[in-house]
């Protein structure tokens, strides 16, 4: 792919499309095409780490603004407390058998915009979580994003694809959304292997 910033996506996203009278409209296709990403998306070079505090007797914190998925959470102590995550029936129905009374959290579940946790803490606890963050959006200010950087095929087709109900009957929909959907395997199995080595990783020292 030629374009490494917004200004040359909507470049490119107006050639394939040999539409003058839609320009106007594809910031917004691509805006529509990062919420799509943010859906289908999870690559290494997103996920984010960060450190909060529960506070004592309230069993809720906040979820990072910018929160996809989590990856690990847990309480940041000597040693490590791993936090186990319930859906929502199973932890308020252990709640219901008096597991949120106060303690150390073990559990923990999402709601909304927050977390919730099992026990209560009944202290402060540094958490750290490691997290799948969305991209922020591409725009005249900001010109590049992870999407961008690291799929921008993909950032690319699903764009034209939103353009579909302006192109009634074009055979190019079908074509975009086949390259889209192949891209995307092929960027989970890429991304999955690199998580998961066939062989042990070994780092050598060069020695004089």
């Amino acid at each position: 792919m030629a374009f490494t910033d917004y200004t040359a996506l909507k470049s490119t996203i107006a050639d394939y499309l040999a539409r003058s009278d839609l320009t106007t409209q594809i910031p917004d296709f691509i805006t529509l095409a990062e919420n799509r990403l943010r859906r289908d998306v999870r690559i290494r070079p997103m996920l984010k780490v960060v450190t909060t505090e529960t506070v004592a007797s309230d069993p809720t914190v906040s979820l990072p603004s910018d929160f996809l998925e989590m990856r690990d959470l847990h309480i940041d102590a000597n040693p490590i407390h791993t936090l186990i995550y319930q859906n929502p029936s199973n932890f308020f129905r252990n709640a219901k058998a008096g597991t949120l009374t106060g303690g150390y959290p073990n559990n923990y579940t999402i709601m909304g915009s927050e977390f919730q946790f099992a026990p209560i803490p009944d202290s402060n606890y540094t958490l750290r979580m490691v997290y799948y963050a969305a991209p922020a959006y591409l725009s005249s200010t900001n010109t590049s994003n992870n999407f961008l950087a690291y799929c921008p095929d993909l950032l690319l087709y699903a764009s034209l694809g939103e353009a579909e109900p302006y192109l009634m009957n074009d055979a190019r929909i079908t074509t975009w959304a086949t390259l889209y959907d192949r891209g995307l395997d092929s960027l989970t199995q890429s991304n999955d292997a690199g998580e998961n080595p066939s062989a042990p990783m070994v780092m050598s020292v060069a020695t004089r």
